[in-house]
């Protein structure tokens, strides 16, 4: 059986994070198993009642629940492990054996449309694991004016 490793499971929970973030609204990553035995990840975005009413050209998939591995912060929807949603399946990487291919990207229709040999190169986001910068240096490039006096310095307060 083909698994994903903890990097690209990290990686992939990420991503799911950076969409929620990004799309505003909660987007869930869900690890399961395919027919052939691989590896593969969904990624979907839950729907609620009036959604699964209005729009039938979208993709329906079931997210979540008991025995589901969600990824990354689950889209900040705190009963993921527990509750059921019907999402709208946005997109999903499947691992595969093909030769000098690991991962496979399949659109909102099905259709296979990227293969690949690093998750990175599948990504929407570029992410790294670079340090942030220290907080105490001064980031603010356009504000000079600790550097050179005011040219018209305001009055003076009378009290």
């Amino acid at each position: 059986m083909l698994t994903f490793t903890e990097h690209e499971l990290e990686l992939l929970g990420k991503t799911a994070d950076a969409l929620s973030a990004y799309m505003g609204k909660p987007v869930l990553a869900e690890v399961d198993v395919s027919e052939d035995g691989f590896e593969w990840v969904m990624f979907g975005i839950p729907l609620d009642i009036n959604d699964e009413a209005e729009d039938e050209e979208i993709v329906h998939i079931q997210m979540g629940g008991p025995s589901a591995r969600l990824l990354g912060n689950a889209g900040g929807l705190e009963d993921g492990q527990r509750e059921v949603y019907a999402c709208e399946f946005l997109w999903g990487i499947q691992l595969t054996d093909q030769e000098n291919i690991r991962f496979i990207r399949i659109d909102y229709t099905g259709e296979e449309v990227q293969w690949t040999e690093t998750l990175e190169e599948m990504l929407p986001f570029a992410i790294n694991d670079e340090e942030l910068p220290n907080d105490e240096e001064n980031w603010d490039d356009d504000d000079d004016s600790d550097d050179e006096p005011e040219s018209n310095p305001p009055p003076p307060t009378l009290h």
